[in-house]
């Protein structure tokens, strides 16, 4: 694996193959820089070496780099893809409502709900 530094100019972030690339974490790097081809790569790498230069990425970049100088060809997934690691958005509202209520219900002041309080007698 080569050390050598990629002597392209760091793009700017907004024109990176990897959308949100500096909040990818590592394990997702990993699987999304599957999909670049060498100059998407050499692209990131650059703008890594100028910016964060992290040393797990440079080495993911690196490996990947020297994969695909080797013959591996790009997956055919898409680094435009949602990513797993944002959540959804929620859901608004809620679904609860007197129509979804359960029945109504008087539970004892004590003991078991199928052994409800009995009057005391007075005696």
């Amino acid at each position: 694996m080569s050390e050598e530094k990629t002597e392209a100019k760091a793009p700017q972030h907004q024109a990176l193959p990897l959308p949100d690339y500096d909040h990818l974490p590592l394990g997702s790097l990993q699987h999304r820089v599957r999909t670049l081809d060498e100059a998407g790569l050499r692209a990131v790498l650059a703008y890594e070496e100028a910016h964060g230069n992290r040393l797990p990425v440079l080495q993911v970049l690196r490996t990947r780099l020297e994969e695909l100088r080797e013959g591996a060809e790009p997956s055919g997934g898409s680094p435009l893809a949602p990513a797993p690691e944002h959540a959804p958005a929620a859901d608004t509202g809620s679904a609860v409502s007197p129509v979804t209520s359960g029945p109504a219900m008087n539970p004892p002041s004590h003991g078991a709900p199928e052994n409800p309080a009995q009057p005391r007698s007075t005696g």
